[in-house]
């Protein structure tokens, strides 16, 4: 029995890997070896000549060793130098095939890293933590596929002519306890032995790469940690204030230089810091358009031939969006030193047109742009809000603050004196702040008094609640890898930590919000950061919220889990866009200039910042400390779960409750329009402009938040001055379910046959986003309500110019970029054209028997191209595809399943059931596995023979080394079902 077992072990192993048959053909000892483990008496591993060479202690521990010994031609220093540079690997380990995540840096006890590495022919994740790295020797520990387990020490000696470099090895596990244990060691040492041969060469090749600075991890003074070399760190701040606008007319890009000096002269390294940069990354300003201002900035400092990126034209997520993706860059290795910046010259450009000037400033021509463009740019209003006159984002804030004045629940005088009291406790910041535009304190009655200084801009607000861009500002700041800050000189009294950004964006129209006094992103962009860092809102000390309007600071604080009248923590660190400055898009650069140096001044705490752009319509968010984060930075995008939309109207007659409004005023002090927003019974969203004077009276007077109200053309009929409820959203028009580790999601339009139009486009892509970014859910099912799949494209929305395609996944919102998770399609009724195309997205298809597949297109003088004759020709005998393409007749499902096209028939109405059946078959098993699978059937048809294997090996390898492997191995020996992680 104990040899059927042993044998039962080695065909596991062969079948784990079919290359390992090509090493026993080309190697007759494993065979020998095996008959050996047979026999239980395991074949002696090879000696290998060690000297004077004592191994580590250590090695003690390990069932299996294997050892190298090489001579090299050089002194010790250098040697030990090459070998502690984790970087330098890949020129002379020679099994290693690559980095599974961040290259590393210096080696450090503590220090992670996961290496590619293809072992006899096999693909392998190896994951070290070096254990010791001190003297002369190198200590690692790693993990590999099914268990595994290795310890690695290199030790460089001195002897007559140079050094001798020495690698002990360590093998233990399940792959070592089996009858190719030997082998394996055996193989480990020739391949070690082959490595060290190879070292000379790559220690004569090794020149240091020019204008880098070497990436050694960096030990944190103060806590202890040991810093991943490329973890970003904020080292130098500054900021730029002109109050009084120069006569000599300076352009934003000569206020951005001055703050970057500034932010040098900050950090203590001098403007050196400054032209060793790599990258430039720039807030795109609002007072005067450059094509690409990081490369004036870069040519100013002496910063040559660096990368260039600069946000989107309009928004102010940029001041924080630009800071996350210089963080992100860093930690991914690409950049040493990164410059951030931005600037402003409205109050100069008002003074030269006062003056009759028009300043030269600098123009680049049509040939100029930045290395890479961040951000979103795209129209920040719909038809319907056009129409309403909702383009400026004072009448569009006034808006959504009478709607926060309704979630609240307060009369229109204690709202107008809780809004007040709130930026009141703002002005008090920037009474306090040398920086900000406008330091002086303000009592909340003299906010909310309307007087000829603070007349009404648009009902709620008056001036002093408003925005201020006519401003001179700039920001600067400086962001080093912990390698570079260290290698700089920077003290590291002056590092705060970049420990978590994210961005993301909310239903991007107002108009069709669910709710006009949420915001969903903030509240997912929060969660997001809170769960990375490992920190709660309580824990913040500092906080600065993006504040335009009151609106856009309640409803972030109220999303984030803040108080706004909390006395010992402001919502701001500057005063706010009212008084600290406005500086257009880069206000969230001052924000963060200034809680740098809060931080400082409280070794320890924890500060948060947002920035937005348009209509509380994009949003970015960063965590900072001076204590080094608890995880690697990222720059977060999660999924964000949008509520159902709201079409949003025009024209509308007929009975409505009123949602919002507010009144513009002219400079007269009297009010210009009203606007309303107004729900229908159906939950639509109507907005109309009206000047008429009875309805401007009626607004001016009384509170009509929650009436019910008659439209009639541009009239509002007041029905009841008793409030209703306001009518909930249509039905959303995708749904989405979760049951354990499956998501179904359903196409709701049930009356349209399913038929998908924009809204439901955008629907479908988000659904399939959130299901792709959930860590729990393994396959999802597509399916339709009313016992309909889907008649493909609504060509009656498409007439009205609501053509379905989605930015991220093109036609019908998922047929040009279908989910890299797998995807079951629940077909009830005809699946014909768009509706076929939708089902040929997914990997997997369950049909009621009565449903039919086809793609009549050319029927209409139309051809299938969501995916319909690319697809069909990949699965289906050329034959069938071309008369399916060329008749356009539909086949039936039994047809299909007889063709390979779907994989089940079940009975009318039950095809979801089926499909759920099917799903959580896939479902128990381990979902890297699931994923490298579906991977290998996608991408193979396109590889050659001589690359199939290898690349095989590279998809599969993740979920070969996971912890879930070794996982399933335990459960199957156990009698156990396996718990899955995903790692």
């Amino acid at each position: 029995m104990p040899g059927f077992e042993r044998l039962r072990s080695v065909r596991k192993q062969i079948r784990a890997g079919g290359e390992l048959l090509d090493a026993v053909r080309k190697d007759p000892r494993i065979v020998r070896e095996l008959i050996a483990g047979f026999t239980g008496r395991p074949a002696p591993e090879p000696a290998v000549e060690l000297g004077e060479h004592t191994p580590p202690a250590a090695l003690a521990d390990y069932p299996r060793t294997a050892h190298a010994r090489q001579q090299i031609d050089a002194a010790t220093e250098p040697v030990r130098a090459f070998l502690g540079d984790l970087s330098k690997i890949p020129s002379w380990f020679t099994f290693h095939a690559g980095w599974r995540e961040d290259a590393p840096g210096q080696a450090e006890p503590g220090v992670e890293f996961v290496q590619q590495a293809k072992f006899m022919g096999i693909p392998a994740d190896l994951r070290w933590t070096v254990t010791e790295a001190t003297g002369d020797r190198l200590g690692l520990s790693g993990t590999g596929p099914q268990g595994l387990h290795l310890g690695f020490w290199i030790t460089v000696t001195p002897n007559a002519t140079g050094s001798t470099v020495y690698i002990d090895a360590g093998l233990a596990g399940p792959p070592i306890d089996g009858p190719l244990g030997g082998s394996v060691a055996r193989s480990l040492g020739e391949a070690l032995q082959d490595s060290l041969a190879a070292l000379p060469a790559a220690l004569a090749a090794d020149t240091p790469t020019a204008g880098r600075t070497a990436r050694k991890a960096v030990r944190h003074k103060a806590t202890g940690a040991v810093l991943a070399p490329t973890t970003p760190v904020l080292v130098g701040v500054g900021q730029v204030v002109d109050r009084t606008p120069d006569p000599a007319y300076p352009d934003p890009a000569q206020l951005a230089v001055r703050a970057l000096r500034r932010a040098a002269t900050d950090a203590g390294a001098g403007e050196r810091l400054l032209r060793d940069a790599d990258a430039v990354y720039a807030v795109a300003p609002t007072s005067w358009q450059y094509r690409d201002l990081g490369a004036l900035v870069a040519a100013a400092v002496g910063a040559n031939g660096v990368d260039t990126v600069q946000s989107s034209p309009f928004g102010g997520d940029g001041g924080q969006l630009v800071l996350n993706e210089a963080a992100a860059a860093i930690a991914a290795g690409d950049y040493d030193i990164v410059l951030v910046t931005g600037a402003e010259a409205g109050a100069t450009q008002a003074a030269a047109q006062r003056a009759g000037i028009t300043p030269d400033w600098p123009v680049q021509g049509a040939q100029v742009r930045p290395t890479r463009t961040v951000g979103i740019d795209k129209p920040a209003n719909n038809a319907a809000e056009t129409t309403a006159g909702l383009l400026a984002p004072i009448n569009m804030y006034a808006l959504l603050e009478s709607a926060n004045r309704h979630t609240l629940g307060r009369s229109p005088d204690e709202h107008a004196h809780a809004v007040a009291q709130l930026w009141s406790r703002l002005s008090a910041v920037a009474a306090a702040n040398p920086n900000a535009w406008q330091p002086q304190e303000f009592s909340a009655e003299q906010i909310a008094t309307v007087t000829d200084t603070n007349r009404m801009i648009s009902a709620p607000y008056t001036k002093l609640e408003c925005a201020n861009l006519t401003v001179d500002m700039a920001s600067g700041i400086i962001v080093c890898s912990a390698a570079a800050a260290e290698a700089a000189g920077i003290p590291q009294e002056q590092w705060v930590f970049l420990h978590a950004g994210a961005s993301g964006t909310d239903e991007w129209f107002v108009s069709e919000r669910a709710e006009l006094a949420a915001s969903p992103a903030i509240r997912a962009l929060g969660a997001a950061v809170f769960a990375h860092t490992g920190i709660a809102p309580d824990d913040l000390t500092h906080v600065d919220l993006y504040a335009c309007f009151p609106v856009a600071v309640q409803i972030a604080a109220r999303e984030l889990g803040l108080p706004a009248d909390d006395p010992k923590r402001p919502l701001s660190v500057t005063g706010g866009l009212t008084f600290g400055g406005g500086p257009g898009n880069n206000y969230g650069g001052h924000a963060v200039a200034s809680l740098v140096q809060k931080l400082r001044a409280e070794p320890g705490s924890f500060g948060l910042a947002t920035s937005l752009g348009w209509y509380l319509t994009k949003h970015a968010i960063g965590v900072y400390s001076t204590t080094p984060p608890a995880a690697g930075y990222r720059h977060l995008t999660p999924v964000i779960e949008h509520p159902p939309a709201r079409p949003a109207r025009t024209g509308y007659e007929g009975p409505a409750v009123v949602e919002a409004y507010t009144l513009p005023y002219d400079r007269d002090g009297a009010p210009e329009a009203a606007i309303l927003s107004l729900l229908t019974p159906q939950g639509e969203r109507v907005l109309l402009r009206s000047s008429e004077s009875p309805l401007l009276a009626d607004l001016t007077d009384r509170d009509l938040l929650g009436v019910p109200v008659t439209v009639t053309g541009d009239t509002v009929r007041v029905e009841d001055t008793a409030r209703v409820a306001l009518p909930a959203p249509p039905p959303a028009p995708v749904l989405v379910e979760r049951r354990g580790h499956v998501t179904i999601i359903t196409l709701n339009r049930p009356h349209a046959r399913n038929a998908i139009d924009l809204a439901t486009a955008l629907g479908l892509e988000r659904a399939i986003d959130a299901y792709e970014a959930d860590p729990n859910a393994r396959i999802a099912i597509l399916t339709g309500a009313g016992g309909y799949f889907s008649a493909g494209m609504d060509l009656k929305a498409a007439a009205r110019g609501e053509v379905p395609v989605t930015e991220k996944r093109g036609i019908l919102g998922l047929v040009a970029a279908p989910p890299a998770k797998p995807l079951i399609a629940a077909v009830e009724g005809p699946a014909l054209a768009g509706g076929c195309e939708l089902a040929l997205t997914a990997d997997l298809i369950v049909a009621a028997e009565n449903s039919t597949f086809g793609i009549p297109e050319v029927k209409r003088g139309l051809v299938a191209v969501g995916g319909g004759v690319l697809r069909l020709a990949q699965r289906l005998p050329r034959a069938i595809a071309m008369e399916l393409a060329l008749t356009g007749d539909p086949i039936s499902a039994g047809r299909a399943a007889e063709l390979g096209l779907i994989n089940q028939v079940s009975a009318p109405g039950q095809a979801l059931q089926v499909a759920l059946a099917l799903a959580e078959r896939i479902a128990v098993n381990a979902p890297l596995s699931i994923d490298a699978s579906k991977q290998i059937i996608e991408q193979s048809p396109d590889w050659t023979v001589a690359e199939a294997f290898a690349r095989q090996g590279q998809l599969a390898a993740p979920a070969l080394s996971s912890q879930d492997a070794g996982e399933g191995m335990r459960a199957f020996v156990e009698k156990r079902p396996p718990v899955w992680r995903g790692r």
